[in-house]
């Protein structure tokens, strides 16, 4: 666990300066946002460490075995990732930062943390992971709805997208990493198409077609894939996972998680 805290807290030193590269009130306050509450991740990170090796003399991640530090370290990287209930950082720091800046968080800045709440999904508590998933599915599908800014929705859409991972991590882990893989491909091209574009709000991206066409084609695409629209990509992993959720006999279960589908195909077809 030092050497996993070790390269959480350089992973977030790293971004700060990109963060606040630009001398801007919004930038700065992003960068100091963002260091606070990676920072007392960090720390509960730690102290989670701390409490299982205590109890139990074990200092290995995987093995972390205790109720209670398990779910205070899962609590700790949902925080690092935005989860909700602890999301509200996220779409407040993503809209300070410009886009490329903003494409590392989404992507880059998440596969650590995931990559230890995927070692220590089998010891945690499914109920934690299960109820995390589905608020964060609804939050990041209400979360967006009225929003114009495409940063902001950028950030729901993240919210949304970690819910449907961390709520069938503990059924089947490969569809979650299946579930990453797209996410961060699908998140890279929309960041790259809006870089590309210069929009950041939603009626830039209408003036954008007599420009570029074929580029706009793309992102629109690359949206409605990112909600999850039948025919295309993202729909892929959501399917399985609800396909996963109901052979678990949990129908109510992926019931809400179809529903806050919608909720965010809405926000997207606009």
């Amino acid at each position: 666990p030092i050497l996993a805290w070790m390269g959480l807290e350089i992973n977030t030193m790293a971004i700060i300066p990109l963060m606040a590269q630009q001398h801007h009130p919004r930038a700065t306050e992003a960068a100091t946002k963002y260091f606070l509450t990676q920072a007392t991740a960090a720390a509960m990170i730690l102290f989670a460490s701390t409490t299982n090796a205590w109890i139990t003399g074990d200092w290995n991640i995987p093995q972390t075995s205790h109720p209670a530090a398990t779910s205070l370290l899962t609590l700790a990287l949902a925080l690092k990732i935005g989860l909700a209930p602890m999301h509200f950082w996220l779409p407040e720091v993503l809209q300070g930062l410009n886009l490329t800046t903003g494409l590392i968080l989404s992507t880059w800045q998440k596969l650590a943390p995931f990559i230890l709440i995927y070692q220590i999904a089998p010891n945690t508590n499914p109920t934690i992971l299960t109820s995390m998933g589905i608020l964060s599915t609804l939050i990041g599908g209400w979360g967006g709805l009225n929003q114009t800014q495409l940063r902001k929705i950028l950030a729901y859409s993240s919210i949304a997208h970690l819910g449907w991972m961390i709520t069938i991590l503990h059924f089947m882990p490969a569809l979650t990493l299946l579930n990453l893989t797209i996410y961060i491909i699908m998140t890279s091209t929309m960041f790259l198409s809006l870089k590309s574009l210069s929009a950041t709000k939603i009626n830039s991206l209408a003036i954008t077609w007599p420009k570029t066409p074929i580029l706009t084609v793309m992102t629109m695409l690359s949206l409605l894939s990112l909600g999850g629209l039948p025919p295309l990509t993202g729909f892929m992993p959501k399917w399985l996972i609800l396909q996963e959720l109901t052979k678990q006999n949990l129908p109510i279960l992926a019931t809400i998680m179809a529903m806050s589908a919608l909720l965010s195909l809405f926000f997207y077809l606009r």
